[in-house]
């Protein structure tokens, strides 16, 4: 089978670090596959060192890997991006896939996805195309307030490419129901296959070394935000909970850790803020620690935002058994996994005032917040098991097959 996506391991942010493990895990289940995909250069955009060549074969685990060079926009601006997707897009359509007997598309990116199904349909007719959804672009397009003349043509492009596949497998039930009732996908055709808990091992237990290594003081609330720092996570929302921390009377340290298009702007808007502090992307190895040194780990979205994705970084953070704060939409996909889950607190989204008083509370009550965090793991193991979730990726692959 081929797989093209705009993202793959070894970025570990994103869906890249789920294509990584569904191609590496078919092939331990006996199936060969080809993934085509850029070079790694996310969320720093920026191609990493030792990549950048126009082509390059990067096999990994019985997985064959090919690397194709496209255009990476040192400020991705809405048509910047664009340009970015169309050009791999391009690469996609120009390379050569093989004979796969099952074509799966990764979206995001949408639009080298939309390039590559049209080359599927006019040179592969006969085989199968699924499409596995992590974003919808029209949703996110119309929540973080674009242009709605822009949207419309995204949810057009966006149903056309939907609607043109064999089957289309989405991460949440709320997301098959935009699909099924706003894009036009017929139910048939939408599967729901949950995302996993990606992230192995578990957190050292001295914490304290930890959160001396770190810089945090033992008795400090430390509310950490560990991922991409783009526009739908609407992170200046947590400078101002820092900027009200500030004049309280309470030590509550906010950490802001990764990289993304929106950090130095975020870095510049924090500028004379004491409590709040931006910490580099950590290795594998340290990331379940750096997790479980904090108190609260947060979820942050923009005003606005509701339906258009499932943060990953949930999946992390249920595993590592601390209490999620999340400043959400209470009717969006993050506030309802939370309820389901049981494994923390909501607060409104764009109210400093309420991220910072809800911060305080989870820091003074120490069985709430362990009650929270264990709730967290339970459903991290009860319903978003990875090899539950491969399992289930194979059997609708093969259901693509036969179709």
């Amino acid at each position: 089978m081929a797989v093209l996506s705009a993202h793959f391991s070894p970025e570990t942010t994103g869906n890249a670090p789920y294509v990584g493990r569904l191609a590496t895990g078919l092939v331990q289940r006996g199936l060969g596959v080809r993934v085509l995909t850029a070079h790694p250069h996310y969320p720093e955009w920026t191609i990493r060192e030792g990549y950048g060549q126009w082509s390059r074969r990067d096999d990994r685990d019985g997985v064959v890997v090919l690397r194709h060079l496209h255009y990476v926009p040192r400020s991705p601006s809405n048509l910047k991006r664009l340009a970015a997707e169309l050009s791999l897009g391009l690469r996609f359509a120009f390379s050569r896939w093989g004979k796969p007997d099952v074509i799966l598309l990764v979206s995001p990116a949408l639009f080298s996805s939309t390039v590559a199904m049209v080359k599927a349909r006019l040179l592969h007719p006969r085989t199968p195309v699924g499409v596995w959804v992590q974003d919808i672009y029209s949703v996110g397009a119309t929540e973080t307030g674009g242009n709605s003349t822009v949207a419309a043509v995204i949810k057009r492009i966006e149903a056309w490419l939907f609607r043109s596949a064999d089957g289309v497998s989405v991460i949440h039930d709320r997301f098959a129901t935009v699909m099924t009732t706003s894009l036009g996908v017929e139910p048939s055709r939408v599967e729901v296959i949950r995302n996993w808990t990606h992230v192995g091992g578990t957190p050292a237990q001295d914490r304290a070394s930890w959160r001396a290594t770190l810089g945090w003081p033992e008795d400090a609330t430390v509310v950490l935000h560990a991922g991409n720092m783009g526009v739908k996570q609407g992170l200046e929302n947590v400078v101002d909970a820092a900027r009200v921390a500030d004049s309280s009377d309470r030590d509550v340290r906010f950490v802001l850790m990764g990289d993304g298009n929106q950090k130095a702007t975020l870095v510049d808007y924090a500028k004379g803020v004491r409590s709040i502090t931006f910490l580099e992307s950590v290795s594998n190895e340290d990331f379940m620690n750096v997790l479980g040194a904090a108190d609260v780990l947060l979820v942050n979205e923009k005003l606005g935002v509701a339906e258009m994705s499932v943060p990953s970084k949930l999946t992390s953070y249920f595993k590592v058994g601390r209490p999620v704060l999340a400043a959400t939409a209470d009717e969006g996909a993050t506030a309802t996994e939370l309820r389901s889950s049981q494994a923390g607190e909501h607060v409104p989204a764009g109210d400093p005032r309420a991220l910072l008083d809800a911060a305080i509370a989870l820091g003074d009550d120490t069985v709430r917040s362990d009650t929270l965090g264990r709730n967290g793991q339970e459903f991290a193991a009860r319903v978003l098991d990875e090899t539950a979730a491969i399992d289930h990726h194979a059997r609708w692959l093969s259901s693509l097959r036969r179709g």
